[in-house]
């Protein structure tokens, strides 16, 4: 139960954050950035319809549809959002917190990709086009990418001949880069360090890695193709504000030492996505 509070909160919480991109930032500049939350933009220009109003019934549409060719799961995932987005969009007040457009951009885009990045954390949506892929996925095998792509797409070429060529050219900048920032954080932020170390002195070096600085090493036998010698190869994953302690320690044991370094994006198990000493 306590879980499920939270997942609420969490996609409540996005849900705000996406009304407070479109309604202060996106808005306010006529940048359509696709989805319904960029229609309703369109849609408040051409026929001064309310964005709540629109979002609500496009949403109600879209769901139906949902629960017709998805199934019952798709809808249940996406109905909390798309009932708490018109809301947000309703309450939230409409007006310009950033005077320049591409300053507001950056702001909005970047908003909603924090948004947008939650819903996924917890396998939600805030409806809208991010259902319609999963429909052609399932019937006309189309990757969920281009779908998205085309339906987006859309919406951004629709902007084009509602506002001008400047709000197209942002909308484009902004899903742009409301992908590269989603991509980060889905990535993982905190990026660890993946260390390969063989060394003559691995005795010394796992020995001073285990305790000095705390970190758990994994020994792998390997074989040298030139002279066909068994040895054995350190492994050791850390975080990167340990690694030039880690570069001064196997230094100091061996400066002829052999080291590969990786930078990682996730790293799970004990240590790392839960707190249980070293690994």
């Amino acid at each position: 139960m306590l879980k499920r509070i939270k997942k609420i909160i969490y996609i409540i919480f996005a849900i705000g954050l996406i009304a407070t991109s479109v309604n202060l930032f996106l808005g306010p500049h006529s940048i359509a950035a696709g989805g319904i939350t960029g229609l309703a933009i369109i849609f408040e220009k051409l026929f001064d319809f309310n964005r709540s109003i629109t979002i609500l019934t496009a949403n109600s549409i879209i769901l139906i549809s949902a629960l017709i060719f998805l199934g019952k799961e798709a809808f249940f995932n996406s109905i909390l959002g798309a009932a708490v987005l018109p809301v947000y969009i309703y309450f939230i007040p409409q007006f310009k917190v950033v005077e320049d457009p591409m300053l507001s951009m950056l702001a909005g885009s970047t908003i909603m990709a924090i948004a947008a990045s939650i819903l996924y954390a917890n396998n939600a949506s805030s409806g809208g086009t991010s259902l319609p892929p999963l429909i052609f996925k399932k019937y006309f095998k189309l990757n969920p990418s281009i779908g998205l792509l085309i339906s987006d797409g859309m919406i951004v070429v629709l902007s084009l001949i509602v506002f001008n060529t400047d709000a197209f050219f942002y909308a484009i900048f902004s899903i742009t880069l409301t992908a590269l920032i989603m991509g980060y954080i889905e990535s993982g932020v905190r990026r660890r360090k993946m260390v390969y170390i063989i060394s003559d002195h691995n005795e010394a070096i796992t020995n001073d890695i285990l305790t000095k600085i705390e970190r758990g090493v994994t020994l792998v036998p390997v074989i040298g193709a030139y002279k066909r010698e068994q040895k054995e190869m350190i492994m050791v994953t850390m975080d990167s504000k340990n690694y030039r302690d880690l570069l001064d320690l196997v230094k100091s044991h061996d400066e002829n030492a052999f080291m590969i370094t990786e930078t990682v994006s996730q790293v799970h198990g004990k240590g790392f996505t839960y707190n249980s000493g070293s690994v």
